[in-house]
């Protein structure tokens, strides 16, 4: 039986500094569920400024399973998103930041809740602020409040994008007008 493809969707914008070490963890996660899934990266260049598209190519060049979509400007970020799934061609897709800020050490057990066959989508969540300045915490908090006010819709508080979803949501996403 083939195993599943898990496609790791990665927006960048002047990444350079955090990118090999992005690659560096990503490729461990990879290697921890090998036995259920092969995995390819793809990362979308959303016009940076600095060394991130030559890091990239080096990157494809050494890896196989390293592709990137390369913009020709700033596009922002949910352009990179959409871009990055449309060219995944996984089974599943996992959204996710270079910073790191979004630890790969969640996807097998973002996996796992999709393996189940429970869910067609699976985000994670953060829970603290821990190493967060006051400040910006109390920012966070009131953007959300803030929304809630505006839009009348409730997004859970530390609610972020890093998600893994099937191919079946996926696909729905892309049909979206």
């Amino acid at each position: 039986m083939k195993k599943p493809c898990l496609s790791v969707v990665v927006p960048c914008y002047n990444e350079e500094s955090v990118l090999q070490a992005f690659y560096d963890e990503i490729t461990k996660t990879a290697e921890s569920i090998r036995d259920r899934a092969d995995c390819e990266f793809l990362f979308v260049d959303d016009g940076s400024k600095d060394r991130t598209l030559e890091i990239l190519k080096g990157l494809a060049e050494k890896d196989e399973r390293v592709s990137y979509v390369s913009f020709s400007r700033n596009f922002g970020k949910e352009s990179g998103i959409y871009a990055g799934l449309s060219n995944a061609v996984g089974d599943y897709v996992v959204l996710m930041d270079a910073d790191l800020q979004h630890p790969p050490c969640y996807i097998p057990e973002m996996l796992d809740a999709i393996l189940s066959g429970e869910y067609d989508s699976v985000a994670m969540r953060r829970v603290d602020r821990e190493g967060e300045g006051k400040i910006r915490s109390w920012f966070s908090k009131m953007f959300y409040k803030f929304n809630k006010k505006i839009s009348g819709v409730d997004i859970v508080e530390g609610a972020t994008d890093y998600r893994m979803m099937t191919r079946q949501m996926v696909d729905a996403v892309l049909d979206m007008p």
